[in-house]
């Protein structure tokens, strides 16, 4: 793609298209406005994933040396902020330790529903989510933050579909368990 052949019928703003087109021309000015407009976003999303600040810095670094490096390729099917996520979360996904996924060999339920304590709060969630193990971390937030299906999140991870559930369904079992145990109620 060429700034020139970049169409304002995308489903980017006005605004956006002119700053992707400065980027295209290597123009400091606009690549710091895209990287300031999606930074803290990318950030959380990174974080989220690695469960650690320094791995999250290093991802979001290495992912916007990819979309600068790439944003020539943007082919504008999905908005610039869904563009650039699906980039550091594969980044993310590449930087975080290889810790071995956990295969069950049964069916599990998709539907698995979560009991929340009556008082818990975001920082309870955000620690319990945390405390997950890499495997059920990365699905969780894949599937539940960031709304990849079981067949997206397979490709990506380059697992089954059915490791994909199974991660879900105990990822949210453990997450219940924790929640419970930072709430200070009774967990078996």
């Amino acid at each position: 793609m060429t700034a020139s052949s970049i169409h304002s019928t995308a489903k980017i703003s006005p605004e956006e298209v002119q700053m992707i087109k400065g980027c295209l021309k290597n123009r400091r000015k606009d690549q710091k406005a895209l990287y300031m407009k999606y930074c803290d976003a990318m950030y959380t999303t990174a974080f989220r994933i690695t469960s650690s600040k320094d791995t999250a810095n290093d991802v979001l670094q290495e992912a916007f040396i990819k979309v600068f490096k790439n944003l020539g390729a943007f082919r504008m099917e999905s908005s610039l902020g869904a563009w650039i996520k699906t980039i550091v979360v594969r980044t993310a996904i590449k930087n975080i330790s290889a810790e071995p996924l956990h295969h069950y060999p049964f069916p599990v339920d998709d539907n698995i529903f979560v009991e929340m304590p009556v008082a818990f709060n975001g920082e309870i969630i955000e620690k319990a989510i945390l405390s997950l193990p890499n495997g059920y971390r990365t699905v969780f937030l894949l599937v539940m933050v960031e709304g990849y299906g079981h067949k997206e999140v397979a490709e990506m991870l380059d697992i089954s579909v059915g490791t994909s559930k199974s991660q879900l369904y105990y990822a949210k079992k453990a997450l219940q368990k924790e929640i419970n145990r930072l709430e200070g109620y009774y967990v078996e």
